[in-house]
């Protein structure tokens, strides 16, 4: 396999050293920045991550971080989700839109203050979208990207590590709601959130002079814990139907169609730029939406490219992800499917690499 030249263009994280120090054996690239993909093996990391507690290196969720006066108009242009109800201290999850009502990105929102945000992105270039919205309509914001630098702890024992690090106050944290903890007398956003099903907390690391010295502390303090370094599991994550932006939706489909209309507050969203499209979206119902798909048969190859799925010579949608679950005992997929197609049991076949294989749809996901 051949490598990846290194640059500037290409970051190092805060937590690079902790990351190669405990032996990573493969990455990504993800906002321009390095993400690890696999420590032991795929399986071995899923195994552990729920059992034990693992520390990920998601340095790659940059933050576009919004102040200003106008800070609460241009987050509310950016989402359909109605955000007037939304305090500080909380987080929401919210699909960024296009004015076609095409998904941007599907990040987690953080207020900081009413006039001070942050935007935990996937892997696009939502910072430059940010930046033309606050232009073209000349509000009174700030639009830039700190030097914040997220580290998550996920895994049944994350409570227990976090609270010898943190105090036990950390365990009074609600989801997708964040507090401020000190670290070597720095004050920390800490959320309980994490792209995992298995729970956990996300660190906002201010400034990456720290990154290291709080890696070390938090393995240090989970040495009986059997902490060990991780990263987002394609297995766990397909499991539990979390999607991958830039795998499983692009510009090219609407919250609705990626089974995120129920963030999508487009009556009362009022001043979100993608609104006028997703009222007719809303009205005349999407014509296809993810479901998630069980392949059967052997386990299937690495999904690097959209598989067909098909009835007979019909092509009615396609597999993004999808893995061996060794607690299902089958293979688990997430795919876009027709409405001809996506009700709970239908009988399909997937292209994959491997040849064609007998699949069958569901409505729910697997935990």
């Amino acid at each position: 396999m051949a490598l990846i030249s290194p640059s500037r263009r290409l970051r190092r994280t805060p937590f690079s050293e902790g990351v190669e120090a405990a032996g990573v054996k493969a990455y990504t690239v993800y906002n321009r920045m390095l993400l690890p993909t696999v420590f032991r093996s795929v399986e071995e990391d899923y195994r552990h991550l729920k059992t034990a507690v693992q520390i990920w290196d998601v340095a790659v969720e940059r933050q576009v971080e919004i102040r200003g006066p106008d800070a609460g108009r241009l987050m509310q242009m950016l989402t359909p989700r109605d955000l007037r109800g939304m305090l500080p201290g909380q987080c929401y999850y919210v699909p960024i839109v296009d004015e076609t009502g095409g998904m941007l990105n599907d990040p987690v929102a953080v207020k900081l203050a009413e006039d001070r945000w942050w935007i935990s992105i996937a892997d696009s270039d939502l910072l430059l979208w940010v930046k033309g919205i606050a232009y073209g309509y000349r509000l009174d914001v700030l639009v830039d990207e700190p030097d914040v630098s997220p580290l998550a702890v996920q895994g049944p024992k994350s409570d227990d590590l976090m609270a010898r690090v943190f105090g036990d106050k950390i365990r009074d944290l609600r989801f997708f709601r964040f507090g401020w903890f000190e670290f070597q007398g720095r004050n920390l956003v800490i959320a309980r959130s994490g792209y995992s099903k298995q729970g956990g907390f996300e660190i906002y690391v201010e400034g990456g002079d720290i990154g290291m010295p709080l890696w070390n502390a938090l393995m240090e303090a989970g040495k009986d814990l059997d902490v060990h370094a991780g990263c987002p599991n394609l297995i766990e994550r397909i499991e539990g139907g979390l999607l991958s932006y830039g795998n499983d939706m692009t510009d090219d489909n609407t919250p609705h169609e990626c089974g995120l209309g129920r963030f999508c507050n487009t009556n009362t969203a009022i001043g979100c730029v993608g609104r006028d499209a997703l009222l007719r979206v809303a009205q005349e119902g999407p014509v296809r939406q993810i479901r998630p798909i069980e392949i059967h048969g052997a386990g299937v190859p690495p999904c690097d490219q959209l598989w067909p799925i098909m009835d007979g010579e019909a092509h009615v949608g396609n597999i993004s992800s999808a893995a061996w679950s060794p607690d299902f005992n089958t293979n688990v997929a997430i795919g876009m499917v027709r409405m001809t197609h996506w009700t709970s049991g239908s009988e399909v076949d997937v292209l994959t690499p491997d040849g064609v294989r007998p699949a069958t749809v569901y409505e729910a996901f697997w935990q």
